[in-house]
C-alpha cells in the first residue's frame, strides 16, 4: 500500500513555525498553542516540527472563516492531517485550493462545502 504524500504547501516558504506565527500575530507562543487546541489554527508536524501554512494566517490575524471550517471538518471526522489534505486539495470549481479560497470571496463557499461533509 502506497502512503499518500503529506498535504499542505509544496515548499518550505509556505510554512510558518509556531514561534513565527506568534510573532506575526503578536501573541505569546502559549496563545498559539491554545489557538491550535481550540481549532482556531491548524498545525501539523513536518520534519519533526509543528508548522502552520502561511495561507491560514492573514497578515496579523487568522483567516476569518478558518476556525469554523476546522470545527466543521472535525465534526465530519477529519483528523488534522485529513483536514490539511482537504484544505490543500486542488478544486477547479473554486479555483485552486480551499486554503487559498479562504483568503478571498469564496471563503463562505469553502465553509459551506466543509459543512456538507458532515451529512
Amino acid at each position: 500500500m502506497t502512503e499518500s504524500p503529506l498535504a499542505g504547501p509544496a515548499d518550505e516558504t509556505g510554512w510558518l513555525t509556531l514561534p513565527d506565527v506568534a510573532l506575526r500575530l503578536d501573541v505569546t507562543i502559549s496563545k498559539v498553542h491554545q489557538m491550535i487546541r481550540d481549532r482556531e489554527l491548524l498545525a501539523v508536524r513536518r520534519d519533526g516540527i509543528r508548522r502552520i501554512p502561511v495561507d491560514l494566517v492573514a497578515n496579523d490575524t487568522v483567516r476569518k472563516h478558518l476556525p469554523g471550517v476546522l470545527n466543521l471538518l472535525k465534526d465530519a471526522g477529519y483528523d488534522d492531517e485529513e483536514a490539511m489534505r482537504w484544505l490543500y486539495e486542488v478544486d477547479d470549481t473554486l479555483p485552486g485550493t480551499p486554503a487559498k479560497a479562504l483568503g478571498g470571496d469564496l471563503a463562505r463557499e469553502v465553509k459551506r462545502r466543509a459543512q456538507a461533509l458532515g451529512f
